[in-house]
């Protein structure tokens, strides 16, 4: 039996907590997030943030599967994520620098991690108000 030689990459998208791995190798263009496939993860609008970059490489993404774990965070950082991770495995299995540019122009966060964190709580019987904020105080 002889082994196909089939090209992998894999990449990382964060956004907040949530983590998103992606497998990318060549195939027909088939999706799957949590081992579900595509058309029945997420809502439409989550469906389409994620088909983004997909559509803006649709010459190169239509020659590719992509297997996507993502953790961790809420729906929306995962989505955010996933799409993070998609872009990136999409650049390096290609190697064009064109389509990082267009990603680049299109939505600098397919490409770059958003470092911001919720700020830590400050004590101080806070938890409930936020961070920083105190007790109002009467000033009469």
């Amino acid at each position: 039996m002889v082994k196909k030689n089939i090209q992998k990459n894999f990449s990382i998208g964060k956004r907040r907590k949530s983590v998103a791995r992606a497998t990318i190798s060549e195939g027909s263009g088939k999706i799957f997030i949590n081992s579900i496939p595509f058309e029945f993860w997420g809502d439409e609008a989550r469906r389409l943030w994620v088909r983004e970059p997909i559509i803006l490489a649709e010459d190169i993404a239509n020659n590719l599967d992509f297997k996507i774990n993502a953790s961790g965070g809420g729906a929306i950082g995962q989505t955010e994520a996933i799409r993070m991770s998609i872009a990136r495995g999409i650049i390096n299995f290609s190697k064009d620098k064109k389509i990082k540019q267009k990603f680049l122009n299109y939505d600098r966060g397919l490409l770059i991690i958003d470092p911001r964190r919720n700020e830590s709580h400050h004590g101080n019987g806070a938890s409930k108000r936020g961070s920083r904020r105190h007790k109002q105080r009467s000033k009469r």
